[in-house]
């Protein structure tokens, strides 16, 4: 998929291209008439750069964008690169046996990101921008800018600030010290100490800076006026570069629970508290929003599975456990090898399932017995299982027509003991509501005695 914009803020043209996880996008390289849908070398270079600078990268980027000369190639990641007068949307390969528009797959991902980051962007709002054919970052930063400004109508957060200040008569308290060390011998000035309420608080620098830095990155002519006018309202507020932003200051209670959503999304945008790394201050020329999809699918999954046992006698915990393997001989011998298990669904203080999530496609070869399931992460299950005592594990992946029209659900008992793994897949096509129902019915599932025992 191509966007030529016709032109950004100085009058030089805009490629915008999109591809999928796995995905490769020509480098025109000067020889001949340029292609559609390819990159120029300076385009693709500044690409390359960018996606270097992100958190994800290994020290090359090559996890994240491939050069081979001619093309670059996409890796398991999802997201949008955007760098000065271009941008690669990645969008994720879900089952390429469904024949999906980028802009359904697109309304998928932002889905997935809502649920993840819990960012609370309203499903009505992301279908109806998805359907104009906009980008990933697009989207993004339209909801932001009309969520904002949205607030920003409502009325700026303010905070009493403290202020000391000379006037000629008496506001707020005297400054007994002030007054008669400095003004000793001006009556006619008096050391005033007195509490202002003010805009120019934290919060607002972010929303601020996060502001300027979206109005260099939109595209549409909409959302750079409200972004020109959201500018207007934080007229009062301080300017700070990225890198001094006060993050650790930012304090979300009842008088601004409002803005908790808004602060996620410029986290997002800005200090990628997501993938736990502050802004590279490098980089700030273009902008990376990537998600690794192995993360994100897991994140996804455990949002929903939250959803899912809510009202019950269960609940979830995502990233939990933490409990070691092995500790060294000796009485005060050091624990090793802490895990730390995908979800945990806990009744009180017992686990009672352990779920796995794995971002790739199994079962796509009818003669493998072991559905294509590595060997590497049953061990890992029963390692768990161990550890946990906990006796329902399952290996969730994403499903695919390639497996049949109903979700895969295959039980083995681990031989030499009570424990139970299943190997399941979750229909992500099936919306937000199809996956909590599927999610309900898996671990409501009960145990049966005549299920399939591994090879």
């Amino acid at each position: 998929m191509s966007r030529l914009r016709a032109h950004d803020r100085v009058g030089s043209p805009v490629t915008d291209l999109t591809v999928h996880e796995w995905g490769r996008r020509g480098v025109y390289n000067g020889v001949g008439q340029k292609p559609e849908k390819t990159f120029t070398r300076s385009e693709a270079n500044s690409l390359l750069l960018a996606a270097r600078s992100h958190p994800l990268a290994n020290r090359s980027g090559t996890n994240i964008l491939v050069d081979r000369h001619s093309e670059i190639i996409a890796q398991q990641v999802v997201g949008v690169i955007a760098a000065p007068g271009c941008s690669l949307e990645i969008l994720p390969k879900i089952d390429a046996a469904v024949v999906e528009s980028d802009e359904e797959i697109r309304s998928r991902l932002v889905s997935m990101l809502d649920v993840a980051l819990g960012l609370k962007l309203g499903e009505g709002q992301i279908l109806a921008m998805a359907r104009q054919k906009q980008t990933l970052l697009d989207i993004l930063i339209r909801i932001f800018a009309d969520r904002l400004l949205a607030e920003v109508r409502r009325g700026l957060p303010r905070t009493y600030r403290a202020q000391d200040e000379d006037l000629s008569a008496l506001r707020g308290r005297l400054n007994i010290v002030r007054q008669f060390t400095h003004h000793a011998v001006r009556p006619d000035r008096l050391a005033c100490r007195f509490d202002t309420l003010m805009s120019d608080i934290p919060l607002l620098r972010i929303m601020k800076a996060c502001v300027s830095f979206l109005r260099r990155h939109a595209r549409a002519l909409e959302t750079q006026r409200r972004l020109d006018e959201l500018r207007f309202h934080f007229a009062d507020v301080s300017d700070l570069p990225l890198q001094l932003l006060p993050w650790s200051e930012v304090r979300i209670d009842r008088t601004n629970q409002r803005w908790e959503s808004l602060y996620q999304l410029a986290k997002l945008f800005l200090k990628r508290e997501w993938q736990r790394t502050d802004h590279d201050a490098k980089a700030s020329q273009g902008i990376t929003l990537l998600f690794a999809m192995n993360d994100l699918f897991e994140a996804y999954v455990a949002g929903l599975a939250k959803r899912a046992v809510r009202g019950g006698n269960l609940s979830v915990r995502a990233q939990g456990g933490l409990r070691y393997c092995l500790q060294e001989d000796g009485s005060d011998g050091k624990k090793r090898f802490q895990t730390t298990p995908d979800i945990l669904v806990k009744r009180g203080d017992d686990v009672a399932f352990i779920i796995d999530t794995k971002w790739k496609l199994i079962g796509k070869n009818p003669e493998d017995k072991k559905r294509g399931v590595s060997q590497s992460d049953v061990y890992q299950m029963m390692a768990y299982a161990r550890l946990y005592r906990c006796q329902e594990l399952v290996l969730l992946y994403p499903h695919h027509m390639a497996l049949g029209a109903e979700p895969l659900q295959a039980g083995y008992t681990i031989i030499e003991g009570k424990e139970r793994l299943r190997i399941a897949s979750l229909d992500l096509l099936l919306g937000d509501v199809g996956v909590i129902q599927q999610l309900t019915q898996l671990i409501s599932m009960p145990k049966v005695e005549d299920h399939l025992t591994g090879s």
